[in-house]
C-alpha cells in the first residue's frame, strides 16, 4: 500500500475537506482519504501509486492549488 501526502492551499473549513475527499474518491480507487484544512493537507491510502498529474488536476479543478505530493510505501 501507498500513503500519499498532498499539501493543499486554500482549504478554509470542513466543507473544503469534504469537497476534496469526494472528488478524489470519484476519480481514483483508494482505500481511505483524510483531509485537514488546519494542516493544509490530505492523506490518501491506496493500493497503488497515484497518478500525480491527475491528482493535481482533480484537486486543482476545485480551486485548491496542490503545493506538493509525497508518497511513502507502507509495509
Amino acid at each position: 500500500m501507498v500513503q500519499t501526502k498532498v499539501l493543499i492551499e486554500g482549504m478554509a473549513c470542513g466543507m473544503c475537506e469534504a469537497h476534496i475527499n469526494a472528488a478524489v474518491r470519484r476519480a481514483f480507487r483508494i482505500r481511505k482519504i483524510h483531509s485537514s484544512y488546519r494542516n493544509g493537507q490530505a492523506i490518501i491510502i491506496s493500493d497503488n501509486r497515484m497518478d500525480e498529474e491527475k491528482l493535481c488536476e482533480v484537486i486543482g479543478s476545485l480551486g485548491y492549488p496542490v503545493l506538493s505530493i509525497e508518497e511513502t510505501q507502507m509495509h
